[in-house]
């Protein structure tokens, strides 16, 4: 059979993979947060605050975003059942495209089809727990994981351009601004602006781009997220200052802090203790130090040139430290859990590697092949024992960086250096 059409197979079956995936969560979760969101949306464009609905029976409000409100406002003109579809497919199509952004490096390293291997995880990744959520509660954690991931895309490009500033300078003149704006990266932090302006959680990012000194992605976000901001104020002004001021505060709106599906250490601590939030004298100086550890480490894994392990890190400190993380939230769980795969194959397999590390990389196959049976487990098995909130905490503290793996820092080409002539040692 020609490799065209092995490849055509492959896209067709997990085409059809993902239409049973979408509509098996559809049919689980019945898009609940989405219905929520779009009666909120609806009861807002007839007059009433975005903020005032509240779902019979459980009482729970709509807790986006003006901006996110905007973006999703389209969705209320059609039956719920289909919104929640395209809504589906458009997270599928970004988890597919961040894939590639994130496992591309691996399959280049060793030898793959950059095509196969993306397949191959996104037919796994389809399996988890946090894409069904995703899905099947109508959220948009997958896009916002697209959004970020793309400014990935940005950073390799731009540090590939410093990279050859140092060798080959770039012609005065330039011929073509649009076509040296994309290829040199000069977009990249466009995604995690616009993630931060429909979503708090991705702030963090913008944190991280300024303290490893990334100064024009870190100006870029903020002015993306200011003047998405500024155009939802302008649209919507009562709404965005009443998000501000009041509902992004409310941190039990759509659900109690003790939740059993926050996966948070606020959540895991709340539940420990018994109460409907935790001790802020308990939980506080936990988060504070968790945000330290979390962004030392990702400061030095992208020291180290593994901008991907990074923004890992960033990601899932935020999902640890931050007051409520959904389980749709943990989607940053699977670049971890790829990475932990990463490191086991290029420890065991690199003979540079003292052997005591050779040794480790068991364990690091042991723990992505743990990881990702608990995302599959999912909410029933994971749940009564906090199994993904103390994963998180374990991953911020413990998750490996690879050296050099698709650097953001312009890396200078070594010099070579002259090759001495053997000569007799006793004449």
């Amino acid at each position: 059979m020609p490799e065209i059409d092995k490849s055509a197979l492959r896209a067709a079956l997990l085409g059809f993979a993902t239409i049973g995936v979408v509509g098996f969560s559809l049919q689980r979760y019945e898009l609940s947060t989405l219905a929520i969101e779009l009666e909120a949306i609806r009861g807002w464009l007839g007059g009433d605050s975005l903020y005032a609905y509240r779902m019979p029976g459980t009482q729970a409000g709509a807790a986006l975003s003006p901006a996110l409100a905007l973006l999703l406002a389209p969705l209320t003109l059609l039956p719920l059942r289909l919104a929640g579809w395209l809504l589906a497919l458009a997270g599928v199509t970004a988890l597919l495209l961040a894939l590639v952004v994130l496992a591309g490096p691996v399959a280049r390293r060793y030898g793959h089809r950059r095509t196969t291997v993306v397949l191959a995880l996104s037919a796994l990744a389809m399996l988890t727990t946090p894409v069904h959520a995703a899905i099947g509660l109508g959220r948009t954690d997958l896009l916002l994981f697209g959004l970020v991931v793309a400014d990935l895309i940005a950073l390799r490009r731009a540090a590939r351009a410093r990279s050859r500033a140092t060798w080959w300078p770039a012609p005065s003149h330039p011929t073509n601004r649009l076509r040296r704006f994309w290829s040199g990266g000069g977009w990249a932090g466009i995604g995690t602006g616009l993630a931060t302006a429909l979503s708090a959680a991705p702030v963090l990012f913008i944190v991280y781009l300024l303290i490893t000194r990334q100064r024009r992605a870190a100006s870029t976000a903020l002015a993306t997220a200011t003047a998405v901001t500024l155009s939802a104020l302008l649209l919507a002004p009562d709404e965005t200052l009443t998000w501000f001021g009041a509902t992004l505060w409310e941190l039990d709106r759509a659900a109690p802090i003790s939740d059993p599906g926050n996966q948070s250490l606020a959540g895991l601590l709340a539940r420990l203790y018994g109460y409907p939030a935790p001790p802020i004298l308990v939980w506080l100086p936990f988060a504070v130090l968790l945000l330290a550890v979390g962004l030392i480490r990702a400061r030095s894994a992208h020291t180290d040139g593994d901008e991907i392990a990074a923004f890992t890190l960033i990601a899932l400190t935020a999902a640890a430290a931050g007051p409520v993380t959904a389980p749709a939230e943990t989607i940053w769980l699977l670049p971890a859990v790829l990475i932990l795969a990463d490191t086991a194959v290029r420890r065991r397999r690199d003979v540079r590697v003292p052997r005591v590390l050779r040794h480790t990389g068991a364990g690091m196959g042991v723990a992505a092949l743990l990881g990702f049976v608990l995302l599959v487990a999912g909410p029933s098995v994971s749940q009564p024992w906090n199994g993904v909130a103390f994963v998180l905490i374990l991953l911020v503290n413990a998750l490996p960086w690879r050296h050099g793996c698709a650097p953001a820092i312009p890396i200078p080409r070594p010099l070579r250096r002259p090759v001495a002539i053997p000569v007799p040692r006793e004449g």
